[in-house]
């Protein structure tokens, strides 16, 4: 009988991380570059990027946009882009886990044969094998410019990455309700709807919310293709090296995600154990206590 080697998890971490100082140090080729490299970017930072241009608020000339109510803010390029953004991000994420989720527990080993298990595995691994800005290339090529391009892209990768964090979750979760389910003589979809689901819920919705956040900051970079999203205006205004544009723009993108992580906070909370009494509030959710 062999003896399992158990390896030290802090040892490895240590060996972890000096490789990789190693390997650090052996790809700076000049280590001269470094001495101007931080002065350079002072001089870029005050010069190009701050302070940041917040005309990106104000209603856009051309073409005529008729704001609501008279919020001229909505006709103006930050809204019109980080609106598009979001509804292409929140379309690919409900379209991605829509089509992941089957995919997944077809997926888990505790759920399924080997051979479909790997087939399944193997498919998941090629849609996110390559990135979302390949996607949004080969789509926009396929059916042109525009956000239905991005929502395509980003939902075929969506489904690529949403559905290996599912199939682990789902592998990772006790055995017992499973073994219980099969006592019981539950079928594969009974056993599916009414126990893996149910119980990693959790896991689940906060992948699918993790998921919507990735979206969101990448709707920055599949605009550069033509994709969509406030991406197009980034890589608008970068053409024109129109720096203190770019970063309000990159501002607005950093404390939409903050928002969206606030928010998540406090969704998931409703798909724990806890009782309603127990549930944050949004004060304890932006400013959390300390100790």
């Amino acid at each position: 009988m062999t003896r399992k080697i158990r390896i030290n998890p802090a040892l490895f971490a240590v060996f972890c991380f000096f490789t990789s100082v190693y390997l650090a140090l052996g790809a700076v080729d000049d280590w001269g570059r470094l001495s101007t490299g931080f002065a350079n970017l002072k001089t870029f930072f005050v010069e190009s990027l701050w302070p940041p241009d917040w005309s990106i608020f104000e209603p856009r000339l051309y073409p005529e946009c008729n704001a609501p109510l008279g919020f001229s803010i909505t006709c103006s390029t930050a809204w019109i882009g980080m609106s598009e953004t979001l509804k292409i991000a929140f379309i690919s994420t409900v379209f991605g886990m829509t089509i992941s989720l089957p995919l997944s527990l077809l997926a888990a080993r505790n759920l399924s044969t080997p051979g479909i298990s790997s087939v399944i595995r193997i498919l998941l691994a090629s849609l996110r094998s390559l990135p979302a800005l390949i996607w949004a290339i080969f789509f926009v090529i396929l059916i042109g410019f525009g956000p239905i391009s991005g929502i395509l892209a980003m939902t075929v990768y969506t489904v690529g990455y949403l559905g290996k964090l599912q199939y682990e979750a789902i592998e990772g979760m006790s055995s017992l309700p499973l073994e219980a389910a099969e006592a019981a003589g539950l079928g594969a979809i009974e056993k599916a709807i009414n126990i893996v689901i149910p119980e990693s819920a959790n896991d689940l919705i906060s992948q699918a919310i993790f998921m919507f956040e990735y979206n969101v900051r990448h709707g920055s970079v599949i605009g550069i293709v033509g994709a969509g999203g406030i991406g197009y205006y980034i890589d608008l205004y970068l053409g024109f090296l129109v720096y203190d544009k770019v970063i309000a723009y990159l501002i607005l993108v950093f404390l939409m995600v903050l928002i969206i992580d606030s928010i998540s906070v406090f969704i998931r909370s409703f798909f724990t154990d806890e009782r309603p009494l127990n549930r944050p509030k949004w004060k304890s959710v932006l400013v959390p206590k300390r100790g």
